[in-house]
C-alpha cells in the first residue's frame, strides 16, 4: 500500500504574527493528551527552515523575507517531489500558507504531464502578489505565484528590482509558468478578501463555495460539485487553513475570522474531499498556539487531521485491494 509520509515544515517566514513554527509541536502534544498513537505511525522528514532569519532586518517590504522563503520553498519543492517519486503519500503539516505554493511547484514537478487541481478551504483568497499586496506578509501570496498571475492590473506597489527577481524564481520553482489554471482552483468558505483579490477572482471566475451554500447544500453535495468542476483535472491538492474555521473554535491562528466551519463540518468535508483517488497530497498549516492559551486549536486541529488521515488510508488500501 501506498504509505503516508508526514513533511514537516516549520517555516513561518510569511507570517505577520509570530508562532507558526511551533503549529506542529502543538499538534502532538494535542495527540499526546488525546493518548493517540498517530505520530508513531507514520514516517516523517522534517523540511529545513530559516525562521533564524526573523530576528534579522528585512530588506523587501513589499515581499517580506522572500529571499530566504525562496530557499525554504526549493526544499519543499523538492521533498514534494521525491516523496510522491518514491510512490508515498505527502501529508504535508506547515506553519504559515506561503509554504503551500511550494508544495505546489513540488506536486507539478513530480507529474509535470499531468492537470492539477486545488482545493483552498481557508477564510482567506491568498492571490497577492508584491504588486497589490497590503502587508508585504507572503502567506498572503501563494496562489498567484501558483496561478503566474501578478494582478498587475490592480497595482498598488512598485518592488524593488531584487524583489522582482526572487518572485520571478519562485514562479519558476518546479517547472516555468503556471501550475494550476483559475478553472481548476475552488476555494471553500473565502470570506475575508481586499479589494484587489475581489477583482482578479471575480477576472479570473474562481469559484467560492460560501458557508451559506455549504450548509444549504450540504458537504456531501458540495463535494461532488467540486470533483465535477475539477472533472478534467488527473490529480487533485487539498489545502487546508486552520482559519476556515469560524474564530470560536480557531483562536490559535495568526487571523481568525467569523463565520466559517465548525469543528464537525471541517471533518466531514476533510472526510468527503479525501474520499476522491485523485488527491495526491493533503496539507494543514497556520495552528499558532502561541495565541491560544488551552492549545485547543490544535486539539481541534488534530482531530481534524486524524479523519482527514483515516480518510486518506481507507482510500489507498481499497486502491490497493482493486489493483490486485
Amino acid at each position: 500500500m501506498r504509505r503516508i509520509k508526514l513533511l514537516e515544515v516549520r517555516s513561518e517566514l510569511g507570517a505577520g504574527t509570530r508562532g507558526a513554527s511551533l503549529g506542529i509541536d502543538a499538534l502532538k502534544v494535542a495527540c499526546l493528551n488525546k493518548g493517540s498513537d498517530y505520530f508513531r505511525r507514520f514516517n516523517s522528514v522534517q523540511v529545513p527552515d530559516l525562521n533564524h532569519v526573523l530576528f534579522e532586518k528585512n530588506h523587501f517590504p513589499f515581499a517580506r523575507h522572500i529571499d530566504s522563503i525562496y530557499m525554504v520553498q526549493k526544499g519543499i519543492a523538492s521533498t514534494v517531489e521525491q516523496t510522491l517519486r518514491l510512490g508515498e503519500f505527502p501529508l504535508v503539516l506547515a506553519g504559515d500558507h506561503s509554504n503551500a505554493s511550494a508544495t505546489i511547484a513540488g506536486i507539478k514537478a513530480a507529474y509535470p504531464q499531468k492537470t492539477l487541481g486545488v482545493i483552498w478551504v481557508d477564510a482567506h483568497a491568498d492571490i497577492h502578489s508584491p504588486y497589490t499586496t497590503p502587508s508585504g506578509n507572503m502567506h498572503g501570496m501563494p496562489l498567484a505565484l501558483s496561478l503566474n498571475d501578478n494582478n498587475r492590473e490592480c497595482q498598488r506597489n512598485q518592488p524593488a528590482a531584487e524583489t522582482e527577481f526572487f518572485w520571478q524564481r519562485l514562479r519558476d520553482l518546479g517547472e516555468p509558468g503556471p501550475k494550476v489554471a483559475p478553472e481548476h482552483l475552488v476555494y471553500v468558505v473565502v470570506r475575508d478578501t481586499e479589494a484587489e483579490e475581489n477583482a482578479i477572482i471575480e477576472r479570473l471566475g474562481i469559484k467560492n463555495y460560501q458557508l451559506d451554500e455549504v450548509r444549504d447544500k450540504g458537504i456531501r453535495q458540495v463535494a461532488r460539485e467540486i470533483y465535477e468542476r475539477l472533472r478534467f483535472c488527473d490529480m487533485v491538492y487539498i489545502s487546508f487553513d486552520v482559519d476556515s474555521l469560524d474564530s470560536r473554535f480557531s483562536k490559535g491562528t495568526g487571523t481568525p475570522v467569523e463565520d466559517g466551519l465548525n469543528v464537525e463540518e471541517a471533518i466531514s468535508l476533510c472526510r468527503a474531499l479525501l474520499e476522491n483517488d485523485r488527491v495526491v497530497c493533503f496539507e494543514m498549516v497556520e495552528i499558532n498556539p502561541t495565541l491560544d492559551s488551552e492549545n485547543t486549536m490544535a486539539q481541534n486541529a488534530f482531530d481534524i487531521l486524524e479523519a482527514a488521515t483515516d480518510a486518506i488510508q481507507n482510500r489507498l488500501r481499497l486502491a490497493e485491494v482493486v489493483s490486485r
